[in-house]
């Protein structure tokens, strides 16, 4: 063995024969997966914090039919209306007996002119007593087919079935409903049974006339409010469209709401819709609300035109559980979303095409 030191071994430098001095290369990072950047840690698209949009224009129609007047404005109403009505009486006769005393003839003329006035005014009233006597037959229905299903009573069922029959009885276009549903209703042993036959046999084509008036509306208020710029002219076309709706309601299921008689019944949707729509109308509504928050963001106008067109769906879905002479028991509840996809649909296409 020899005692002379071991030389360290390691790298070995050996000097180039050219001069070209080349640049030596920063060290290679390897980048690892862990470090990747996550499209979680991305910034949202969108982080503007701007408002829904506001229904302002069925705000302002709900408040003016829902709001009851008050008593003392009431009676300034019926107190000013009997006041003119007694005065213009009075001048009506007045005159009348001037044109007789000076021209007989035309003073005839003029009684037969006020006796013709006076038969048409009595002839609105009756039709007016009769609409409301209708409306007042299909709440006893609805009150009657509740306590049958409550009571799970087989004889108020049958009594329920046979008023319908009875409501609709006049209508020759529903003559093949109403024998289908002679010819199964002994089929049926419980309250339950009979009603949902009889919903399914009677109302649940007019179920189907209901949707359409009430997606006719909703389109009407969303192209209103998205089209139209003035103030009160939108609040004027969906205050008009919802009162047709409302009357049409009436009049597919049974009612036909008079004059005075739609503005009634308009107040009484608008309570049933307050009454319980501020559970139902929230998760109903989500998308919607949701999807106009989108659209207002291109458009202010069009964003509220979709809402109103939504809570205009909503007050139809009110209208026909007023005037639908039984609850929802086998067909399906219409829904918010449904009726106002379907209503956008139809300002690009036609109805009878889809």
């Amino acid at each position: 063995m020899t005692d002379a030191p071991k030389r360290p071994r390691g790298p070995v430098l050996m000097p180039l024969d050219d001069d070209t001095g080349t640049r030596p290369r920063p060290p290679r990072t390897e980048t690892r997966a862990d470090d990747a950047p996550s499209p979680a840690d991305a910034p949202a698209i969108d982080i503007s914090d701007a408002p829904l949009p506001q229904p302002r224009t069925m705000q302002m129609v709900a408040r003016l039919v829902g709001r009851p007047p008050s008593r003392l404005t009431r009676l300034f109403i019926n107190a000013g209306a009997a006041l003119f009505t007694f005065l213009l009486g009075v001048m009506a006769l007045d005159f009348i007996d001037g044109l007789m005393t000076r021209y007989p003839l035309l003073g005839w003329i003029a009684v037969t002119l006020f006796a013709v006035f006076t038969i048409a005014a009595l002839g609105m009233a009756l039709r007016e007593w009769r609409a409301w006597r209708r409306m007042a037959r299909i709440d006893a229905l609805q009150r009657q087919a509740g306590a049958a299903l409550a009571a799970e009573s087989l004889d108020q069922a049958k009594a329920v079935a046979d008023g319908l029959v009875a409501l609709y009885a006049k209508r020759p276009e529903m003559e093949w409903q109403r024998q289908r549903l002679a010819d199964r209703r002994a089929e049926t042993f419980d309250a339950q049974a009979l009603l949902t036959l009889a919903e399914t046999e009677l109302l649940a084509g007019l179920d189907q006339q209901a949707r359409r008036e009430i997606e006719a509306a909703a389109r009407t208020v969303a192209a209103t409010t998205a089209l139209v710029p003035l103030a009160l002219a939108d609040v004027a076309a969906a205050l008009a469209a919802n009162l047709r709706m409302i009357r049409r309601m009436a009049e597919i299921y049974g009612g036909r709401a008079g004059a005075v008689g739609g503005w009634r019944l308009a107040r009484t949707v608008m309570t049933h819709l307050i009454a319980t729509g501020a559970v139902a109308a929230g998760d109903d509504l989500i998308h919607t609300m949701a999807g106009g928050g989108i659209l207002a963001k291109l458009s202010r106008r069009f964003g509220e035109g979709l809402v109103n067109g939504a809570l205009t769906a909503r007050v139809g879905i009110a209208a026909m559980e007023v005037c639908r002479p039984l609850p929802f028991l086998s067909q399906p509840r219409p829904k918010v979303g449904n009726l106002v996809s379907r209503a956008l649909t139809g300002l690009f296409t036609n109805d009878d095409a889809r």
